[in-house]
């Protein structure tokens, strides 16, 4: 009885485990381009966990989401959503344009 109500508690607290990993990585970032710039310019997402973020280009002309580190260059058209798959960042700040208004379009990932 007991090694059935052991492995019992194991099972569950690894399921566990598994539904707050799912949890963590579907988290989806919500970021607006509009005028030209990125609303919010510093997003904080938790180290070492992928995400989503989520970007809504209201403007009516396409931007492009260009970042170095790591290399991702993404065009959202205007007046469109685009949904961004993010790898798992260490601890770091990463900063990243809007190619096409470089001036105004300034942001940053902060990574904890």
């Amino acid at each position: 009885m007991r090694r059935v109500l052991h492995s019992s508690v194991v099972a569950a607290a690894t399921l566990m485990a598994v539904v707050v990993i799912a949890a963590a990585e579907g988290v989806e970032i919500p970021l607006v381009i509009e005028k030209n710039r990125f609303q919010p310019d510093v997003l904080k997402v938790k180290a070492g966990v992928p995400f989503v973020i989520v970007i809504t280009n209201k403007d009516k002309t396409p931007e492009e989401f260009d970042m170095l580190r790591p290399r991702i260059e993404k065009v959202i058209p205007g007046g469109k959503t685009v949904r961004l798959q993010m790898p798992a960042l260490p601890p770091g700040k990463y900063g990243f344009v809007g190619e096409y208004h470089a001036e105004t379009a300034k942001a940053s990932i902060v990574a904890e």
